[in-house]
């Protein structure tokens, strides 16, 4: 059987991709879940052949070269994310067979607001020392008790012979493992086989994924695509689809959805992760010069990992005005902006996107010959489109509100909900001594924040790469209020009725997060962390994670620390 992928949207080709589909989507049913569970394993191994391949290629595609001390960017969003969900999958499929939940002993406690929280990472003791410091949490809608999360946690594979035909993948086009991982998502979640159509940014890619997800495209779960838009229009609007699923704008997808109409055209369900302007909360307290550098960094990588052309790239700053280390903290962030290893924006059309920022805000500060710009706006001033247009390119804006301790976060929090575009991820820094002054407080802000993913010392793209966690926006949109999509994806653990994902990270790496040993805070093994776009050795301790996921190779994974410690 060939797997090769039409790269036009000739009617004959694709009616040919989507009657062997039909006759997969029996297959898909007929399978056991141990035949499942040895699928995955199967899987993994095909990943790992082309691990070193698909790194190579997304980074070259990207226009970093060979020696770019950034395409460890590349091995840690692309292979390393599939093969961690892989993993966790297959673990998943493992506990339903021996008919246990999915939930297993995870800790389950009550979260503010009557919900349930489930503490899902880490889950295992080599995620909790490669990850030192780092934990993260599923937070159920209101009312879910812990019987029903239990009972409920598996979606589709409680019922693995349910068909539910052939959905639609309009795979993204910045970070190479979304459309894998949406693909593993459509197949377990919803027990649907897929049809995936590539983002023609990542057509170099094609001949990765085939050999990659060979398991899935020979016996008919799979089948890859590329083409323009006229492909994706065609898939759309075919019969034999039962449900799209995309990643994108939501530009796009209004246009899915209402063919350049006012009103819905589409006739079948539709999910999405849209993206939007994420906010930076930096909640005052008394920071050291070691602090304030860190965290200019943190901020620094949430603007311009992947040149800034992600969905959950933090894109307005929310500092206080009465803070008095705002102006050190500022001067930091410039000069970490600025200092960041030199890269191309590559993205289409983002250099219309800075020219865009350049004419809107004339009084930004660029640096990187233009390609970056910090836009410092004036306390009480309007904002305007940094906090309602996603630039999806390096622009970052800094916004002044007044106050200090839980009054600022308080009047943070609102505005975050209330001015920014987009409910998919809000990232909150905050020192351990202010934090625990804060007290239950803090919490209730947490669970005010209408964000489907959240991360607290942290960068919300933690939760995007930790597939125990869940992806998604906010509940609450729909087809004529989109916000930032409908539905979650990757969600290993296969919950139901999910609301949001909160990561919690430290507030100093080590050594000085040694302090935490004799104080507040939260002690962690892990130096700066390698997808800081300041790690010295970043690109070789990302290739080097990923490695070990591949072979779980010690001896290996020890030189990868000695690295790590070098950042």
């Amino acid at each position: 059987m060939s797997i090769s992928a039409p790269t036009t949207s000739d009617s004959a080709s694709l009616d040919a991709d989507l009657a062997a589909l039909r006759t997969g989507v029996g297959v898909w049913a007929h399978l056991t879940l141990g035949q499942r569970e040895r699928l995955f394993e199967r899987l993994h191994g095909t990943v790992s052949a082309v691990a070193e391949e698909w790194a190579d290629v997304a980074a070259t595609s990207k226009g970093l070269s060979k020696r770019h001390p950034l395409r460890g960017e590349e091995w840690l969003s692309g292979p390393y994310a599939v093969l961690t969900a892989l993993e966790a999958y297959r673990t998943t499929i493992a506990a339903l067979a021996s008919s246990r939940s999915p939930l297993g002993d995870v800790l389950l406690d009550a979260a503010p607001g009557d919900r349930l929280r489930a503490y899902t990472f880490p889950l295992t003791a080599t995620d909790a020392l490669l990850l030192s410091g780092y934990t993260g949490e599923v937070w159920f809608e209101p009312g879910v008790t812990e019987s029903q999360a239990r009972v409920s946690a598996g979606l589709g594979q409680l019922h693995p012979t349910d068909k539910a035909g052939v959905g639609l993948v309009l795979g993204a086009g910045n970070i190479t493992s979304i459309p894998v991982l949406d693909v593993l998502y459509e197949l377990l979640a919803h027990n649907r086989v897929v049809i995936l159509k590539v983002n023609p940014t990542q057509d170099a890619l094609v001949p990765v994924y085939e050999r990659a997800l060979a398991p899935l495209i020979e016996p008919g779960f799979l089948r890859i695509v590329t083409g323009d838009g006229a492909v994706g229009a065609a898939l759309v609007t075919h019969p034999d689809i039962a449900h799209v699923h995309i990643t994108g704008s939501a530009a796009t997808f209004d246009l899915i959805v209402r063919d350049g109409g006012s009103e819905p055209v589409l006739d079948k369900p539709i999910t999405a992760e849209l993206g939007g302007v994420s906010p930076i909360i930096i909640v005052p307290g008394e920071w050291t010069p070691a602090d304030l550098r860190f965290h200019a960094e943190h901020v620094a990588t949430m603007r311009l990992q992947n040149a800034g052309h992600n969905c959950i790239a933090g894109q307005v700053v929310i500092l206080s005005e009465d803070w008095p280390q705002r102006a050190a903290f500022l001067g930091a962030l410039r000069a970490a902006y600025a200092a960041a290893p030199d890269r191309p924006v590559w993205y289409p059309k983002s250099s219309e996107k800075l020219e865009a920022a350049a004419s809107a805000h004339p009084g930004a500060r660029w640096s990187a010959g233009r390609r970056r710009a910090i836009v410092e706006v004036p306390p009480g001033t309007d904002a305007g489109d940094l906090e309602t247009v996603e630039y999806f390119s390096p622009v970052l804006g800094v916004v002044s509100l007044p106050g200090s301790g839980q009054e600022f976060l308080d009047a943070a929090v609102t505005h975050a909900n209330e001015k920014l575009v987009g409910t998919l991820g809000a990232n909150v820094l905050i020192d351990p001594v202010t934090r625990d002054a804060l007290g239950d407080g803090f919490e209730r802000s947490i669970a005010d924040l209408r964000y489907g993913d959240i991360a607290i010392n942290a960068w919300t793209a933690f939760a995007f790469l930790t597939p125990t966690l869940t992806w998604g926006a906010f509940p609450g949109a729909t087809v004529a209020d989109v916000q930032s999509g409908i539905g979650v994806v990757h969600n290993a653990l296969l919950l139901d009725r999910v609301e949001r994902s909160v990561v919690r990270g430290p507030f100093r790496p080590f050594p000085r997060s040694a302090a935490a040993l004799f104080g507040p805070g939260r002690f962690s093994l892990l130096p700066k962390p390698p997808w800081f776009v300041t790690a010295r050795t970043g690109a070789a301790v990302s290739e080097g994670f990923t490695r070990f996921r591949m072979d779980r190779n010690w001896a290996r994974m020890a030189g990868t620390l000695a690295k790590a410690f070098r950042a």
